[in-house]
């Protein structure tokens, strides 16, 4: 059978339920073809084609039958797209034909081969149908309100007629549907058809008595599914065979889908141990302790399957006494997935072009084939273990496409979404070869979550080069963020948007700290102890602390080429001032960063051995990971830290930095990239330009001279807001946003027009 449809009020509505089982359907049917029959123009049918929760059309009759295409290639259906070309005598020369008439306005939507105007009835003068008539074309007027002037003999009935010809379809093998009478064309052709319910009255009235047209009691995609049952198409049990089967809901309440599993796994003399996590910013146990409360939850995360080690074990516990109602899901990866959807995918297309390294990015499409089957397998674990209604918390860029499944699995799960890293802007988002995918696949999320405003508009900038889109509502940036104070800060945002027929709410959730960790952990006497080394080590001398990974984006080299600069500039500074540089090598896997950390290498040996005397050493560098309770001692005894990422999402370290001051009792001051996300938040660090090489020299001298009250000021106003706004409030915050009742912007349409 042709399914060929309307899309808006028909092939687009009815219950979640009823579209997930057309849809599904259609995916699976093999004697199913697929038809979209719209008024919208080719261009507007584009984001539906990229919606991967919607069935790909086989074809597409668009511009209110102007436009026929191919649904997988948008080439054009010859010979009938040519035809209609031939007939259609152009847009200017319509519009000039009809700019004298009073009382038409044309319509600022895509459209091709056709002139939309909206116009009352009496616009339509016996003179303007003349005029019509003379160019070639016909009218078609709808709704009180809506014209559009065609080609002769082009409508969405004719259209989808012709197609059917050509392709050799028996007319009793097609089911129109639709709810307009712009939809009535398509019932006058012979083709058995479907008003789906809540139809115009004139569309009804049209085809009443009419015993090839059923009038459905059902809206939308449940209509069609009474009217693809009423007239036999498929068979019954054909039909209910594909027809996806009833899914018994799991018992998680909440589910966290993480990259990391929330127990470290060691193999130690060939059996796998788990540990806590060594997590220091402490984001995994405040995810964990929400399941402390008698709320049934699952941690959904990936873990090698390796044969070698014995069965594999779907289902864990983590800290059975303190958290008994929660269950770790693991979905099993063999090591190729997980190098090619994690090491090398993610990090080679993925990673440089969100930090607006699109230069870099390499895509490869047999890459993301392997990206969207391990999204696939993480819906689909998460549709299992769910109960009804469940809420899902998914974490960062690995899993953008897990909503689009996991929408078409489980329409009933509030889906939330948080983006760890930068969201770059349109221009740079638009490289990415599936972004229309990725994009309409976190659509389909309840509630989307960023660190900063910034990065939110970003977002909502790609949705608006994808998709129809309206901002329903927006606030202030200020005062929780900067505004026009660093190049990441922005002074309003959109908080709730509608895009794709749905509505989204966005928000601005900085992460946080435990500084209560933190705290307990200064408190240590090993730590204690490490600190006086330290401090007796570095007496005498100013320090200068970076800590970052190994990476491009994190600007090391850049700061290495600064202190140089500095050193050459200020030579008062040479002997009395040395910079600890901490730089956490890449996984063995990750060849990328070879090339850079050999540029690194040779950077510090040349200022060593250009600066270096006896007894002192200018860049002390470390290129190994540094335990988190060393790395406190390093921070409190830190006069300068220097965090100069190129870009970056957020950046914890430096809160880690103020926090340590600031429990210290310390006078330390940060020096921040005004390109970390960081920068929005942390009001009195000293921003600093890492893309300008004297703006980074001034800035570290300005942080290495400044004076104690100063520091102890700017020192004062950071911890405060490291030590607010900290790890627990952020989830609290996040979850809090989630569960805030959608608007209904139908209902705020009706109240602005009252």
């Amino acid at each position: 059978m042709l399914l060929a449809t309307d899309l808006d009020g028909t092939f687009l509505a009815g219950s979640a339920e009823d579209r997930l089982r057309l849809y599904q359907l259609i995916n699976s049917h093999p004697d199913i073809r697929l038809a979209y029959v719209t008024g919208r123009g080719r261009e507007s049918v584009l984001p539906l084609l990229s919606d991967p929760t919607l069935p790909m059309p086989d074809y597409v009759i668009c511009d209110v039958g102007a436009t026929v295409v191919d649904g997988p290639t948008q080439q054009p259906i010859q010979p009938i797209q040519s035809q209609i070309d031939a007939i259609w005598p152009g847009d200017q020369v319509v519009l000039e034909a009809l700019s004298g008439f009073a009382g038409i306005e044309r319509q600022d939507v895509p459209q091709e081969r056709r002139c939309s105007f909206y116009c009352t009835a009496d616009a339509i003068s016996d003179d303007f149908r003349k005029a019509v008539e003379a160019l070639g074309c016909d009218l078609l007027y709808s709704a009180s309100r809506y014209l559009d002037v065609l080609p002769r003999g082009v409508n969405k009935g004719s259209m989808l007629k012709r197609l059917v010809e050509q392709i050799g379809i028996d007319a009793q093998d097609v089911l129109v549907a639709g709810d307009t009478l712009n939809d009535l064309a398509m019932f006058q052709h012979g083709f058995k058809g479907v008003c789906v319910g809540h139809s115009e009255p004139a569309l009804l009235e049209a085809t009443a008595g009419n015993t090839r047209v059923l009038h459905a009691a059902r809206p939308g995609c449940g209509g069609i599914l009474d009217a693809i049952e009423h007239f036999g198409f498929l068979g019954a049990r054909s039909m209910q065979q594909h027809l996806p089967p009833s899914r018994e809901p799991g018992r998680s309440d909440l589910l966290i889908v993480y990259h990391r599993l929330p127990y470290e796994e060691v193999v130690e003399n060939g059996e796998i141990k788990r540990r806590r996590p060594l997590s220091p910013n402490g984001i995994i146990p405040t995810l964990m302790s929400f399941f402390g409360e008698g709320r049934n939850g699952s941690w959904v995360a990936w873990s090698v399957r390796d044969p070698k080690r014995g069965p594999f074990e779907d289902y864990t516990q983590v800290d059975g006494e303190r958290y008994p109602n929660l269950t770790v899901s693991r979905v099993p990866l063999s090591k190729q997935d997980v190098d090619v959807f994690y090491r090398q995918f993610s990090k080679e297309a993925f990673w440089p072009l969100l930090h607006t390294f699109w230069e870099r990015a390499r895509f490869r499409d047999d890459h993301w084939q392997v990206f969207l089957r391990v999204n696939r397998a993480f819906a689909e674990r998460v549709a299992r273990d769910a109960a009804h209604g469940a809420t899902v918390w998914l974490h960062d860029y690995n899993l953008w496409m897990t909503p689009a499944v996991l929408r078409e699995l489980r329409p009933d799960l509030k889906i939330a979404f948080f983006h760890h890293t930068y969201f770059p802007s349109a221009d740079v988002f638009n490289v990415v070869p599936w972004r229309r995918q990725i994009i309409a696949s976190l659509l389909q999320c309840d509630y989307i979550g960023f660190h900063i405003p910034r990065q939110v508009e970003n977002f909502v900038d790609v949705v608006r080069g994808t998709m129809p889109m309206r901002v329903l509502e927006e606030t202030s940036a200020a005062p929780r963020f900067l505004t026009y104070g660093c190049a990441v800060g922005l002074d309003r945002y959109a908080t709730c948007i509608e895009a794709g027929h749905r509505v989204v709410r966005l928000g601005a959730h900085p992460v946080g700290l435990d500084v209560k960790r933190i705290d307990e952990t200064l408190q240590r006497d090993d730590i204690r102890q490490r600190m006086e080394l330290l401090r007796a080590e570095l007496e005498g001398t100013r320090v200068l602390l970076s800590v970052e990974r190994l990476d491009f984006t994190k600007g090391t080299l850049e700061k290495l080429l600064a202190f140089e600069k500095l050193l050459d500039a200020h030579p008062e500074l040479q002997g009395k001032i040395t910079l600890i540089s901490i730089c956490v090598p890449a996984a063995r896997e990750m060849t990328i960063y070879r090339t850079l950390q050999t540029q690194i290498e040779q950077v510090v040996g040349r200022i060593n051995g250009r600066f270096s005397r006896v007894g002192w050493t200018p860049v002390q560098f470390f290129f190994r990971a540094v335990p988190f309770e060393e790395l406190l001692a390093y921070y409190a005894m830190t006069d300068v830290m220097w965090i100069t990422p190129l870009r970056d999402g957020l950046n914890l370290v430096a809160k880690e930095f103020v926090a340590v001051q600031g429990l210290t009792g310390g006078r330390g001051v940060l020096v921040l990239s005004e390109f970390a996300g960081a920068a929005a938040e942390l009001k009195g660090a000293i921003l600093t330009n890492p893309h300008d090489p004297e703006d980074l020299v001034q800035a570290c001298y300005l942080g290495l001279n400044m004076g104690r009250a100063e520091a102890r000021a700017r020192l004062r106003q950071l911890f405060d807001i490291v030590q607010h706004y900290d790890n627990r409030r952020w989830a609290d915050e996040f979850l809090a946003a989630v569960d805030t009742p959608l608007p209904n912007p139908d209902a705020d349409a009706a109240r602005q027009a009252s």
